[in-house]
């Protein structure tokens, strides 16, 4: 099988590459069940990236000189890197994306472009070339959750940021193909995902990095927003099951069940590194910060035999223990971009902060 993973070289796409690759024809990677093992010893994986300040060839460094991987420069956008992407290909797993919430609320116009506009360049040459088509989104789609109950598949779509809409609305187009064009396409939507080489922007990696340096860790409001965390290797088993087995034209939820809150996070990541809490400042809340997210992934489970296999607190551990031993990679990684987006960002919030206050 030959699939073109678009957004490859970043985080999630990246873990995907990792997983598939080791594992397949069951590799010396491989547990019972990894689709990567039923994929066979004939997998070929095209990677398209555009190499924005989230996508780093770093991440595929140990791919290098692996025959079964090539690589395409190039943005979802761009219709002739598209179509060169998918020559002979079967499948097209669509990581690429935008989907930093506080960077769509600075420049909404970017997000637009990459996910939906991209998405439809996507969508059209999978048509052309005859492709099963799987969109990794979201469970910000879905918006904001009370304190009790789940999102289904068939919740409403009532995304609260410019990044959630442009992947709902990346959502929608693909149903519509799906309907009108009897395109081959699955979607599926996870919840907050954590573990090696994700860029240092969002929460779990800020703050293990800004730990380590001993800096501030800026935690929004109260600290009580919940999320429902996965670590990205069981995410990336669901989306290749999905790929492999799911329905078309269905939306399969991922999720491990693991709801924490980004105060409980913080203090688990403190323990584990061995810092003080008064490293902690509460900043200004960011504009329709959502509440709580959680799934239920039973037609995942269900219908496709997916189980996730990491919990929370091993998989934190581990990821603690990466970024400890892998300081060259996020030294890099907070350069350039990054750094220009973080001091605008967090230090402006920051100097408006008091002290942390209390105790978790």
């Amino acid at each position: 099988m030959r699939i073109c993973v678009t957004g490859g070289a970043g985080f999630i796409g990246s873990a995907f590459v990792h997983m598939l690759l080791d594992t397949a024809g069951g590799g010396a990677g491989a547990g019972a069940g990894d689709p990567g093992a039923e994929l066979g010893e004939g997998l070929e994986l095209v990677v398209l990236d555009a190499l924005t300040y989230a996508g780093n060839m770093e991440n595929l460094a140990d791919y290098r000189d692996d025959g079964r991987m090539s690589f395409i420069h190039g943005s979802i956008c761009d219709t002739a890197a598209v179509a060169r992407a998918f020559e002979a290909c079967d499948a097209v797993v669509n990581f690429a994306a935008e989907s930093h919430v506080d960077r769509s609320l600075e420049d909404a116009g970017a997000f637009i472009a990459t996910n939906v506009e991209g998405t439809r360049i996507l969508l059209d040459a999978a048509v052309e070339h005859g492709l099963r088509f799987v969109q990794v989104s979201t469970d910000e789609v879905y918006g904001s959750l009370g304190d009790d109950g789940l999102f289904y598949e068939d919740s409403p779509l009532r995304p609260s940021s410019p990044y959630a809409a442009s992947k709902a609305a990346a959502d929608l187009l693909v149903g519509s193909y799906v309907a009108t064009h009897g395109l081959d396409a699955v979607i599926t939507r996870c919840g907050n995902n954590y573990g090696p080489r994700q860029f240092p922007e969002k929460l779990i990696p800020l703050f293990i990095t800004n730990a380590l340096e001993d800096k501030a860790l800026p935690l929004y409001g109260d600290g009580l927003n919940v999320r429902d965390w996965i670590h990205v290797d069981d995410h990336c088993r669901a989306i290749a099951t999905v790929l492999l087995r799911g329905t078309t034209g269905r939306v399969y939820n991922v999720s491990a069940t693991q709801e924490v809150s980004n105060r409980e996070v913080c203090r688990s990541l403190l323990e584990l590194l061995d810092k003080p809490w008064d490293l902690v400042r509460f900043v200004s809340d960011r504009p329709g910060h959502d509440r709580r997210y959680a799934l239920s992934a039973e037609r995942l489970r269900s219908e496709l035999s997916w189980q996730p296999r990491i919990s929370f607190a091993e998989g934190l551990a581990a990821t603690v223990d990466w970024y400890r031993s892998n300081r060259g990679w996020w030294e890099r990684v907070r350069s350039g971009d990054y750094r220009c987006f973080y001091e605008r960002l967090y230090g402006r919030r920051l100097s408006d902060a008091g002290d942390s206050g209390e105790n978790p």
